[in-house]
């Protein structure tokens, strides 16, 4: 059996070498799960810990915070069963699931959708827990509500926009440049150029001068600006990344707005936490109103192809990309 296995960041991606490593099945205590690992997500923060841009990491390491796979130690209801998780712990803070054998707390595991294959099992926990999170700590979304999501096709505003559209809010989504919608959705996405148009213009000319009660940004600075001024009266502004960390911020327009912005860092929600989301999210995924993201067969890599599973999503693929021991 083998395991990615990280000593120290690296600098370059392009010249990542990760090391490949034969891997002994892990002992686990009274309190705990081992899970042979069928398929595991690999996501922008797996890849950017790797480079040493998560100072709380610590290495040697096997990176990766989601997975599914069937349990083989560990409490009697949970042996033999096909499970899924994630939690920002994994890869970080202890041995992740970029490898055959995870070992992760017994607390956080849980039954996978029947509906589920596994690889899509693998793919769902940090983009929808993310998405999810976002938007419970923004109050929750609902029918009456405008949403506008910045970064409409990356994997957490997929998440989002799906969420969003089942909920029956009325949902614009954003791209730099002109493109359709490409994920699932339960309603109609008005999508918006930011090349040629203006964000806040576009949402308040289509929604009678309302704005948005939630703009979901998984971009961060580029377009903070603008989604402040689409912002409905009360709206919140959601932040999970950005490209610079200081932004013009007027004050006077937040307060007069009544606005809240809303931190979101998914890497301090452990693999209890995650669980908790996905029992949330669970009846949605086996009702088949929540939709997996689609698996491309040249986005799913074997172990020793990781490098090359890990500089696709630092370079922005399109696809969901798995790696499957």
């Amino acid at each position: 059996m083998k395991a990615v296995r990280v000593t120290a960041p690296s600098a370059n991606v392009d010249s990542l070498e990760l090391n490949i490593t034969a891997q002994s099945k892990p002992e686990v205590g009274s309190d705990e799960c081992l899970v042979q690992v069928v398929s595991a997500g690999v996501n922008p923060s797996d890849v950017k810990a790797v480079l040493g841009a998560m100072p709380h990491a610590v290495w040697p390491r096997t990176p990766g915070r989601d997975y599914a796979g069937v349990v083989l130690e560990g409490p009697a209801e949970l042996v033999g069963k096909e499970v899924w998780g994630s939690g920002g712990e994994l890869g970080i803070r202890r041995n992740g699931s970029h490898g055959h054998y995870i070992s992760v707390p017994a607390s956080g595991v849980r039954a996978k959708p029947a509906s589920l294959t596994m690889e899509e099992a693998g793919s769902i926990g940090v983009p929808f827990i993310t998405a999810f999170e976002g938007l419970r700590r923004a109050g929750g979304v609902k029918k009456s509500d405008v949403v506008l999501v910045l970064g409409a096709n990356g994997k957490v505003g997929q998440a989002t926009i799906q969420l969003a559209t089942v909920a029956g809010a009325k949902v614009f989504g954003v791209e730099r440049t002109i493109q359709p919608y490409f994920g699932h959705a339960s309603g109609e996405v008005t999508m918006i150029d930011a090349s040629s148009q203006n964000i806040d213009e576009v949402v308040r000319e289509l929604t009678d001068g309302h704005g948005a009660d939630i703009v979901y940004n998984t971009v961060g600075s580029p377009y903070f600006e603008q989604a402040n001024k689409a912002l409905a009266k009360r709206g919140t502004h959601i932040f999970i990344s950005t490209i610079d960390r200081a932004v013009p911020f007027d004050i006077f327009s937040f307060y007069r707005g009544q606005h809240t912005y809303v931190g979101i860092d998914t890497l301090a929600l452990d693999s209890i936490d995650g669980a908790q989301i996905l029992d949330q999210l669970l009846p949605a995924f086996e009702s088949g109103a929540l939709k997996p993201f689609p698996i491309d067969r040249e986005s799913v890599f074997s172990l020793d192809d990781a490098a090359l599973a890990y500089q696709a999503v630092l370079r922005g693929s399109t696809n969901r990309v798995l790696l499957k021991p």
